[in-house]
Parts: C-alpha cells; sequence; structure tokens
C-alpha cells in the first residue's frame, strides 16, 4: 500500500475513524475513504457545478447503508429535487426527509411583509430555528443544507452568518451528524467564513472552452487530520450522477510481472528493433500523414492477441468503422478480433473528453481487461481535442509511466507536419519514449516509396540501418536496407548507386 493509501497517523487515532461514503467512488478515492463522520463539510462551486448532485448521491449513499437522511432546500423545492433525482434514475425513498424551507416574509401577509416585526434577524432565527426542528424531528445521521447564500443573505453581516453556522454546527454535533453543506458563492464570492468553520472543504469548477464540451473539475481545499489527494480532478456529470477521475500518479500503481521481448508476428520488423520491443515499455511512431503508423501499432496488437493476451486501441483520427474497414483490407480483421472480448477499441470523440476522463479509459482497460498492448492513436488527435488544456506533456508522462509499471507495452504515434523535406514535430515526446521509429516518404525511380529506422531504444540494441517498406494486403512487408541513397530521413534524397535493392510490387 502507497503512503497515500495510508490515513494520516495520529496519536487520536484518526487512522481509524469510520467514514461517510460520498456516494461518488471517484470522490470517495480523492478523499482517502469519503467523509469523516460526525463532521460538517462544504461543497462550493458556481450554479451548474453539480453540488445537488453530489448531495443528492451522498443522501442516497446513507439511504442504502440503512441510515436516516435530511435534506434541507432552501433554494429549491421539493418537487424540483425529486425531479433531478429521476433525471439519473435514482427513486428518493421514505427513509430521506427532503424539507423544503421557504423564508418567512414569503408566508407573510403584505401587511407584515411592510411591518417592522419582519426585519432580517427575525427571519435569519426564524430560519435557524426550522433547521434544527427538523433536525429534532428526524434524528438524522447525514444532513445536506442547500444552500448557503439564503443564509448569508438574512445574515447581512460575516458576524452574525458566522454565529448563526456556529451555534447549527454545535446542534448537529449533538446527533453526530454528517453535514454536507453547499455554497452556490452567489450572494459573496469573497467570503471564506465556511472554509474555516468546516471540517473540509470541496471546490467545483466548469470551465467553457472556446469549442467543445464544458469540462469540470474539483479540489480538495482543506480536510481536517486527513490525508487526501491533492491538486485537480477532472470529473464529469451524466445520467447516473457526477463521476470524478482521480489524476493519476504513477508511482502508485506498480505491478510485478515478468519483463520479457515482445515481437511483431513480422520477422524482418523485428529485427530492426533487436529482437522486438521490451515489454512495459513505450514506442513512439513518428512520420507524416499515410506512412502506416496505425498500422505499425496494430500489427503488435494483433500479435499480443495471438499469444492468448488482451490489447487495447483508442483512436482520435478516423472513425473506427472506417479503421475495421481499412485494416481488413490489409489483412487485420478487427470484428473477429473483437468479438473474442480480449481486444477493445475505444474511439474518443475530439472536444469532448477531458485528460482525466482519457487517462482513466486507458487505466480501466489496463486494469479490467487485463491489456497488455495499448496502441494510442494518435497524440495529434489528444492534443486537438483538448486545445485549452496545459500541461498535457505531464498528463502523458504520468499516463506512459502508468502503463509501464504495469507491464503495458505502449504504441503512440504522432503525426509530423509536412510530407517531405523539413519535418515538424506538434508535440515533442521522444524523450518520454523507450523507443522511437521514424518513418519516412522518398522518391526513387519516379515512385513515392517509404522508409523506416529505428532511432532510439533504451533496452538493448538496433539496427541502425534504413530499411524501405510497402503496405499491401497483408500489412506491413519488410524490405533490405537502403543502399545508394543519401538523406533518405530528410525526405529528399539523392541516388547514386542501383534501383535492385529496392522492394517490388507484390504483383511482382
Amino acid at each position: 500500500m502507497t503512503a497515500f493509501g495510508r490515513e494520516m497517523e495520529t496519536n487520536s487515532g484518526l487512522a481509524t475513524m469510520e467514514m461517510a461514503s460520498t456516494g461518488v467512488a471517484g470522490l470517495d478515492n480523492v478523499l482517502n475513504g469519503g467523509l469523516t463522520r460526525g463532521h460538517l463539510f462544504l461543497v462550493e462551486g458556481e450554479p451548474g457545478a453539480g453540488k445537488t448532485t453530489i448531495a443528492l448521491q451522498f443522501v442516497l449513499a446513507g439511504s442504502r447503508a440503512g441510515e436516516k437522511t435530511l435534506y434541507i432546500t432552501l433554494s429549491e423545492s421539493e418537487r424540483e429535487i425529486r425531479e433531478g433525482a429521476a433525471s439519473h434514475g435514482w427513486t428518493i425513498g421514505d427513509d430521506v426527509v427532503i424539507f423544503e424551507l421557504v423564508p418567512p416574509e414569503s408566508l407573510a401577509s403584505e401587511e407584515n411583509q411592510q411591518s417592522l416585526l419582519y426585519t432580517s434577524d427575525l427571519e435569519l432565527g426564524e430560519t435557524a430555528k426550522d433547521i434544527i426542528a427538523a433536525m429534532d424531528r428526524v434524528r438524522p445521521a447525514r444532513v445536506v443544507i442547500d444552500s448557503l447564500s439564503e443564509i448569508r443573505l438574512l445574515a447581512q453581516s460575516s458576524l452574525r452568518y458566522r454565529r448563526q453556522i456556529l451555534a447549527l454546527k454545535h446542534h448537529f454535533a449533538r446527533f453526530g451528524a454528517t453535514v454536507l453543506m453547499l455554497d452556490d458563492l452567489t450572494s459573496d464570492g469573497h467570503d471564506r467564513t465556511m472554509h474555516s468553520l468546516t471540517h473540509g472543504v470541496i471546490k467545483l469548477e466548469q470551465l467553457a472552452p472556446e469549442f467543445g464540451a464544458e469540462r469540470r473539475r474539483l479540489r480538495v481545499l482543506k480536510y481536517r487530520g486527513k490525508q487526501y489527494r491533492g491538486g485537480y480532478h477532472d470529473f464529469a456529470i451524466g445520467r447516473g450522477g457526477v463521476r470524478v477521475y482521480p489524476r493519476l500518479v504513477a508511482g502508485e500503481h506498480y505491478a510485478e510481472f515478468r519483463r520479457s521481448r515482445l515481437q511483431s508476428g513480422i520477422p524482418e520488423l523485428d529485427d530492426i528493433l533487436g529482437g522486438g520491443v521490451d515489454q512495459g515499455s513505450g514506442t513512439l511512431v513518428l512520420g507524416p500523414a499515410g506512412t502506416g503508423k496505425t498500422l505499425f501499432g496494430l500489427h503488435f496488437a494483433k500479435a499480443a492477441l495471438a499469444r492468448g493476451e488482451a490489447a487495447a486501441i483508442f483512436i482520435f483520427d478516423e472513425e473506427r468503422a472506417l479503421l475495421t474497414r481499412r485494416m481488413g483490407e490489409m489483412g487485420i480483421d478487427l470484428s473477429e478480433l473483437r468479438e473474442g472480448g480480449r481486444l477493445h477499441v475505444q474511439q474518443v470523440d475530439a472536444a469532448e473528453m477531458s485528460p482525466g476522463e482519457f487517462s482513466h479509459l486507458v487505466r480501466r482497460a489496463v486494469e479490467t481487461l487485463g491489456a497488455t498492448c495499448v496502441v494510442i492513436d494518435s497524440l495529434n488527435g489528444y492534443q486537438a481535442a483538448m486545445p485549452d488544456e496545459r500541461l498535457l506533456i505531464l498528463h502523458m508522462h504520468e499516463l506512459l509511466q502508468f502503463l509501464n509499471r504495469r507491464g503495458a507495452s505502449t504504441f503512440l504515434t504522432v503525426a509530423q507536419h509536412g510530407l517531405v523535406g523539413d519535418m515538424r514535430t506538434p508535440i515533442d515526446i521522444t524523450y518520454l519514449a523507450d523507443t522511437v521509429v521514424l518513418l519516412r516518404y522518398f522518391e526513387a525511380g519516379g515512385e513515392v516509396r517509404r522508409a523506416l529506422s529505428v532511432v532510439k531504444k533504451r533496452l538493448g540494441s538496433h539496427e541502425n540501418t534504413i530499411r524501405e517498406y510497402r503496405i499491401g494486403s497483408s500489412g506491413l512487408r519488410i524490405g533490405r536496407t537502403v543502399k545508394g541513397f543519401h538523406g533518405v530521413l530528410r525526405g529528399v534524397p539523392s541516388f547514386d548507386g542501383d534501383r535492385s535493392g529496392l522492394l517490388k510490387d507484390d504483383a511482382t
């Protein structure tokens, strides 16, 4: 177990305290088990960030555990709360009491509304009294207050607001209730009173990129006496509630495995690679569009399946049906391979997925499916799908380290800008890869041809030659060393030999 997996050891025995699940599996992971029972927690974020959905999952988790729960709503009606739950396929049972707290002035007559008796002091006192009465009546183990903005508006000053929350906090403590308070930050975004009064604070953020779906992330700002996973964590809201994707930390996922040399099933390609690629390593395939980068990775995936292993392919740049058809014409039947249940093909829609969610998909393929070969095609699509995301290199670094430590062999493709001549790489991760394969076009005798070379391999030796290859009905066909040329890797070679060593067409 990692250091994060163990709770903070203290003399008071916090490591053995019972935790209340939030009902959101990923969030429980971030919080290292959930919420410490008997304490007050704050979930804050602007409207639409997902606070109410998390609160519903929190009370429903309590309901499943046989606990009485109380949902106090000051900003929405009971009908709206139940409709929101129904939109996720949830039914709120009788063990969840929804208390719709209506501000006193809304029930008063017009004459009373104009009376000096209905001051903010009285309104705040009545609201607090109603909350306490509901607690005494239900005696719940879990409580949600939605939202604090209404109480803050009634208090009208930070001092009165703080005193009222303290009074409620002491009353909650009498019942040992775990309390989740929601704050939509609409009344005063700079008021941090609750941060000092609560046991923990979770902040939700909603980001709007220039193109594509909104992105959501959360961060734990505070958690007293508890070790938690720091930093930002992506999350999404869909039918079924909030799904949190904890930030991937590769150091927590090391697994023992036997290192071996993995082969592609093409003897000439394996020779170039010094016998194949090492298990638990990352291979980067660089080259312009159309040079067969995807096919390179698919050959290794096919070989893994032939060995009885599982493989996963993530495609950004083309439709899965088109890829299936194209590979079928080259002798690789993706549909047949998928039917066995050991091949996972995931099409990633551009601008619809956060880095955290993508890492979660890859991690699930390795941990659940047991994939030992992972193909990501391509990093250009990965970058284009997330144009507003910074530090993508760090995301990819953690993902590659995770895959390596789990014993998976990873094949990443990058399409370089241009077709011949000067090539530019839009995202440089060559330093992260254990093996780098360079693919190039070159011209000879009035024909456009292809050449490959291994320019880097951390483990073991490899050929330093440049070999021609062709793409045919059986996939890749590797030829002999290209001789008599200079500048093949630059894409504009000069020729001073004979053509006898070049590959012939399949028909000849």
